[in-house]
């Protein structure tokens, strides 16, 4: 599809999100189009389970001859969709977010960030998406004493409705359960 492309030309095509990460051939060919024929422009994360029938995560990789830069755009938009049955849907106002940082190639936190030819280098021209947009949220610290508390508090509920049982049981004349 590259090799018919016109000069100025530029492509979009989806993928399996393997193909930015396998090794052997297909990394090699990575190498090809980002390092020596600096045609890659983008990598657009999409949301799991947004074609019919395929529910993997995909990849929008936009091609661009005769690019100005040699860095490459990468967008996390896997997580604007909206579930719709059981697909996934984009949502307008998230393809028209996509497209905006796209053109003004915008680093946004936890959403877009421009990677130079050198860092994919350092990263053996693997275009994994989390190697490049950090979208990991911290976990909000778990207050240990709080939880024994209330554990000790469940626990103390527990017996008194054991006992309730147990003396219901006693009414009726029948084994209690425990």
């Amino acid at each position: 599809m590259i090799h018919h492309l016109d000069d100025n030309g530029k492509m979009a095509v989806v993928v399996p999100h393997g193909v930015l990460f396998r090794g052997a051939a297909e990394g090699h060919i990575r190498e090809f189009i980002v390092n020596e024929k600096n045609w890659l422009d983008a990598v657009i994360g999409l949301p799991a389970n947004i074609f019919f029938g395929t529910p993997i995560p995909t990849a929008i990789m936009v091609f661009k001859k005769n690019r100005d830069s040699d860095s490459v755009l990468f967008i996390d938009a896997s997580e604007g969709f909206e579930k719709v049955g059981n697909q996934n849907v984009l949502r307008e106002e998230h393809i028209n977010h996509i497209v905006e940082v796209h053109r003004e190639r915008k680093a946004e936190d936890k959403f877009s960030y421009e990677a130079s030819s050198h860092k994919l280098e350092e990263n053996e021209f693997n275009l994994n998406i989390p190697r490049y947009v950090d979208t990991f949220e911290e976990e909000e610290p778990v207050d240990l004493e709080s939880v024994s508390n209330e554990l000790e508090a469940l626990e103390g509920e527990i017996t008194e409705t054991d006992k309730t049982i147990e003396e219901f049981c006693k009414e009726l004349n029948i084994k209690p359960p425990f």
